[in-house]
């Protein structure tokens, strides 16, 4: 029966390509309050405390994790003696709990001396309120540096949670990237830029259809180009943007929220903030967060440097932070407190985004990854489209190709099937009756197995 078997497995194969094709892609709800968008193709992992148990974490993944308060959770990194690793936590909140002023996440890399390689932590700060925040530390090969050697480093990931805090456990989503490797590392400058600037440009024009709805976390975050946008956010909601910003191009960005028609307009402190992160994840500036006593307000970035390899040499998050070209991501939250003062119903928030400068060359060798902006981010930018989106895309197109190869397949299959069994049928018709007494096999033995 093998040979039959070939032709069943063939046609369940096509069936399968056929099959895979018209299943629709996932889909995530954007923007629910509460909600948070986790990466799909995340896996999963888990911290250990004792460092010697950690899991190895591999480059360019995306890892689930959890995190409880004030614990203290290790991975493991093997890296070699001359790229450049990072690693990001976004620490996402589980249900109401309460969080305090210092409460936060703090990441570091560590060799295995325990010397620490770079850290950085993000706290909620004077907006007191549960929230998705992130922060990304890194192993950096520099001349000067420390932590050179190739070997066992360790991801330590700390969380801080007063005692009137939410003790529970609260996920984790960690991204290990690798840095590409310099086309000419001889030429690029190794000292921080003093000065750039920091005048603001004019307020950029709104286009005839400027709505845009914010994803619900940084895999889904939605697409931007400059002009202003439009959304709606609702008390206890973040929503999540991104914006392509080139080698030598400067970003600037203003959230504001509308009036309420309230009759009453109490006052709330701390009501909305924003915060801006890298291509890595790693934080790099974030808004004083706004006051609201249902009056148009509004509130903008400092004015930032315009992205370059040597930002990484200055020590400040604004400034370091802006050292990759590629997408910068912005979270937008509206403190629950606003349902209190003014019920449930979503206010108006409007973004300005401006992207300023002629983009440069890459430093890069090769092709940069998430380093970079292509034709394919500005177009996703262009058409607002989310980063699930832009991913369902991309597989969308190598599925049709799959598709294409199977349809060929399934067609040359159909053909020699129906050549076979024709020539099968003729072969029968001039086959001669046995003769008598000749035994039940003619023609020398009995038929071939398929």
């Amino acid at each position: 029966m093998r040979r039959r078997s070939r032709v069943r497995g063939a046609l369940a194969a096509v069936a399968a390509v056929f099959a895979v094709a018209a299943l629709p892609g996932q889909v995530y709800a954007a923007g629910e309050t509460g909600t948070y968008a986790f990466d799909p193709d995340a896996d999963t992992v888990t911290g250990e405390e004792v460092s010697a148990d950690a899991v190895a974490l591999r480059p360019d993944t995306v890892y689930r994790s959890a995190i409880s308060g004030n614990q203290k959770l290790y991975y493991r990194l093997n890296l070699d003696a001359k790229t450049n690793a990072y690693v990001s936590a976004v620490v996402v909140p589980r249900g109401g709990g309460s969080v305090a002023y210092g409460d936060g996440v703090a990441i570091s890399i560590r060799n295995s001396s325990d010397d620490e390689c770079s850290s950085q932590d993000a706290v909620f700060g004077s907006a007191q309120y549960p929230r998705p925040i992130s922060a990304y530390a890194s192993r950096r090969i520099d001349k000067d540096g420390s932590c050179q050697e190739a070997g066992t480093y360790y991801v330590l990931v700390e969380r801080e949670s007063k005692a009137t805090s939410d003790q529970g456990e609260w996920d984790l989503e960690l991204r290990y990237v690798s840095e590409p490797a310099l086309a000419n590392p001889s030429s690029e400058p190794t000292d921080a830029p003093t000065s750039w600037p920091s005048a603001s440009p004019p307020p950029p024009a709104a286009a005839a259809d400027n709505t845009r709805h914010g994803g619900a976390g940084y895999y889904d975050a939605t697409s931007m180009e400059a002009g202003e946008w439009k959304d709606r956010i609702e008390p206890g909601q973040t929503l999540f943007y991104r914006v392509p910003v080139d080698w030598g191009q400067r970003l600037f960005a203003t959230a504001g929220l509308s009036n309420s028609t309230s009759a009453k307009n109490p006052y709330v402190s701390s009501a909305l903030a924003m915060s801006l992160e890298n291509p890595a994840l790693g934080h790099v500036t974030a808004v004083s967060p706004m006051s609201y006593s249902g009056k148009p307000t509004s509130a903008s970035f400092d004015p930032l440097p315009p992205v370059a390899y040597e930002n990484r040499y200055d020590s400040s998050d604004d400034i370091g932070g802006m050292r990759f070209a590629g997408w910068y991501y912005l979270s937008v939250s509206l403190s629950p407190q606003i349902a209190s003062a003014y019920g449930d119903k979503p206010i108006t928030l409007t973004l300005q985004i401006s992207v300023e400068g002629e983009a440069g060359e890459s430093p890069y060798k090769g092709d940069a990854g998430i380093f970079a902006v292509t034709q394919d981010d500005k177009d996703a930018a262009r058409k607002g489209r989310s980063g699930a989106q832009a991913a369902a895309g991309a597989d969308s197109d190598r599925m049709k190709v799959v598709a294409a190869a199977g349809i060929g397949t399934g067609t040359l299959l159909v053909l020699w099937l129906g050549v076979w069994t024709l020539v099968a049928r003729r072969r029968a018709a001039v086959v001669p009756a046995a003769p008598v007494n000749a035994g039940p096999y003619p023609y020398g033995g009995p038929p071939q197995a398929w």
